[in-house]
């Protein structure tokens, strides 16, 4: 946790977020590209973030999203909670159809094998994820789809 991590929570929290994931995304992206992949918004905020590429399931070309995560098991979980918004991000898609995905985390990259947690691996999981994101439960009552959780491991 940093000094902003307060700030991105309540900011993380208005519903009005999901309309502004693309320009965040995109800065975030751009921001880490300029800086060799040093810094990102999420870091700012002093919250742990990972940049997954997973190549499109149509198109084949590798894709590449920065993301919030939490380690857990020598790993890394993401959710598929795009703030809320009602659809789901077209980067679970990809990673649904692909074998691996490569993975940067503290500047150091990774191919990783993933699977999508359910049931009681899933609610632990989860229970951990909101101590580090507790908008994660607030994005469940944003939407009426089920939000993914996926684990990351290094192989």
């Amino acid at each position: 946790m940093g000094l902003l991590t307060p700030l991105a929570i309540k900011l993380g929290a208005q519903p009005w977020m999901p309309r502004l994931l693309p320009q965040i995304t995109w800065t975030d992206r751009h921001l880490q590209r300029l800086t060799g992949r040093r810094v990102s918004l999420v870091g700012l905020a002093g919250l742990p973030s990972l940049l997954l590429t997973v190549k499109g399931r149509k198109s084949g070309i590798p894709r590449s999203t920065p993301l919030l995560c939490v380690p857990w098991q020598g790993g890394w979980l993401i959710a598929g909670s795009s703030f809320g918004a009602p659809k789901p991000p077209v980067w679970s898609a990809n990673l649904r159809a692909a074998e691996t995905v490569e993975v940067d985390y503290n500047r150091r990259h990774h191919t990783c094998t993933w699977r999508e947690l359910t049931g009681a691996e899933k609610h632990r999981a989860w229970a951990h994820m909101v101590t580090v994101w507790p908008n994660y439960d607030k994005y469940t009552e944003w939407t009426d789809r089920v939000i993914p959780v996926f684990l990351l491991t290094p192989r």
